[in-house]
């Protein structure tokens, strides 16, 4: 594999405004989507281009988990569905 050195690696969830980030397994999946009555592709589309969703190693396909905090809600939780460029 050839580095090009050009390029740099930035860990963007060191920034404290990056909420963290979850890939769901199958299971988990299915349970959010049986949960609110959904298919997958009713969810908010994230790009597989996303700075987060590729420092995560996602595919096409995959349903995302975002934990936000909130100061009037404490934690909140989004769901994304992955989509190719």
């Amino acid at each position: 594999m050839v580095k090009d050195e050009n390029k740099k690696v930035i860990n963007v969830f060191v920034h404290e405004l990056v909420p963290k980030h979850e890939v769901l397994g199958k299971k988990e999946a299915d349970e959010v989507l049986q949960k609110y009555h959904l298919r997958p592709y009713q969810l908010p589309y994230v790009r597989l281009s996303d700075p987060a969703v590729a420092a995560l190693g996602a595919k096409p396909g995959d349903i995302i988990r975002i934990h936000r905090k909130s100061p009037t809600a404490g934690e909140c939780l989004s769901y994304r569905y992955v989509i190719g460029d």
